[in-house]
């Protein structure tokens, strides 16, 4: 095992006193082309180029004395420290950083990025990215080639987003460009980059105490009553809240989920699902519904796409989905959505005969189907009488070939 080895982070300034003085003793170094190329690299020292980190720590691992690994901008930020440490190797590691990419992005752009996300795509990771912009203001995207500016503008169509482009920072190279989510893919981008997407709700301008999204600003408590979302008037047979209650716990949207709500309605399930962090696209075939939507959403400091049209027939150009609530369309709906894979789908029925039907085809496409008879009665607390009478079968289906 190497006797010492020391991380060193690298912005494109001069080294610090520390990091020369561990160059000056390493017998071996690992980094990219450019970083083996600076003048501190002694001569003498074996040098590893890195491309899998993996592969370089079994090296280092193996290696008789002084060890050097050379990483761009904070090597504990998203960087090479995380695998150097992983148990299999046995290494421990002593760390010189320098500025993470990230923070020199939001530098050049004139930015703070304490309210920011932060997210690295690559191509297994890349759609989970994109969903992330969807739902978010702010976020940083630190990419990968094949998952760069051009893939994540195309997989944000319909969805207008600025990107903030920064690539090849702190070098002599470096370039900041600003395009729209649309032109990205108009363009050949040079890595390494960084892409800042700003869009959508405005991104709070006072986070105080914590980074990213702050919780206390939207309302405590999930699964709201009526009056949250503008009142009875628009909460249908399937929007109550113990139902949408039990949707949301049966779906469990997540940051990097794509949810689809199908048949939104007042928009009270896709807010819910966006305040979990989750990318929502509602659907409705009525205007006034995804007004409804629309300003549910906004009240709520969240953001979702809306999509006008009828299911299932608009459903066929919508990216992918990971969970899906179908809240209108009865059967047809749901056997079009289990078509397209979706990890999670949920919906609920009126009648025994019409659950029986909807859970039969969703056991047909592989999914494992549960059913409840929910009912929920409201009293009035004052003289303690029933009030409003609920009563549905709420069905879900978890598609059992796909990892949760």
């Amino acid at each position: 095992m190497a006797d010492r080895v020391t991380v060193i982070g690298w912005d494109g300034t001069p080294l610090t006193a520390a990091a020369r003085s561990a160059l000056s003793a390493a017998t071996l170094v690992a980094g990219a082309a450019h970083h083996l190329a600076l003048d501190e690299v002694p001569a003498r020292a074996e040098r590893i180029r890195l491309g899998s980190v993996g592969l370089a720590a079994r090296r280092i691992a193996a290696h008789r004395g002084t060890a050097v690994v050379l990483a761009d901008g904070d090597p504990g930020f998203f960087g090479v420290v995380r695998t150097l440490r992983a148990p299999e190797f046995g290494l421990e590691v002593e760390v010189v950083p320098a500025v993470s990419s990230v923070a020199q992005a939001f530098a050049r752009a004139g930015m703070p990025w304490d309210d920011a996300e932060v997210v690295v795509a690559h191509r297994r990771t890349l759609r989970r990215a994109v969903n992330v912009c969807r739902a978010h203001a702010k976020v940083a995207v630190l990419t990968s080639p094949g998952a760069g500016p051009a893939e994540l503008g195309l997989l944000l169509e319909g969805v207008h987003r600025t990107f903030v482009i920064c690539e090849e920072l702190g070098t002599d190279r470096e370039r900041v460009s600003v395009v729209t989510s649309d032109k990205a893919a108009d363009h050949a981008w040079r890595d390494p980059n960084v892409v800042i997407v700003i869009g959508g709700a405005a991104a709070s301008s006072d986070t105080g105490w914590i980074a990213g999204r702050e919780p206390a600003a939207a309302p405590r408590g999930w699964a709201l009553p009526a009056a949250e979302y503008g009142g009875d008037i628009w909460l249908g047979e399937g929007e109550n809240d113990r139902l949408r209650a039990a949707q949301l716990a049966r779906t469990g949207p997540r940051v990097g989920d794509l949810v689809w709500d199908i048949g939104c309605g007042s928009g009270a399930f896709t807010a819910e699902a966006a305040r979990f962090g989750a990318a929502v696209i509602a659907v409705d075939r009525d205007a006034d519904a995804l007004g409804r939507t629309t300003a549910a959403v906004r009240r709520f400091g969240v953001q979702a796409q809306t999509v006008h049209g009828v299911a299932p027939h608009v459903l066929e150009d919508l990216p992918e989905p990971d969970v899906v609530r179908v809240g209108g369309g009865g059967p047809a709906v749901v056997s079009a959505v289990a078509d397209r894979r979706p990890e999670r789908i949920v919906t609920h029925a009126a009648t025994r005969d019409a659950a029986e039907l909807i859970g039969r085809d969703l056991s047909e496409h592989g999914y494992a189907v549960e059913c409840a008879l929910l009912q929920s009665v409201e009293l009035d607390t004052r003289a303690w009488r029933e009030e409003k009478r609920t009563v549905a079968f709420l069905l879900s289906g978890r598609l059992l070939d796909r990892s949760p």
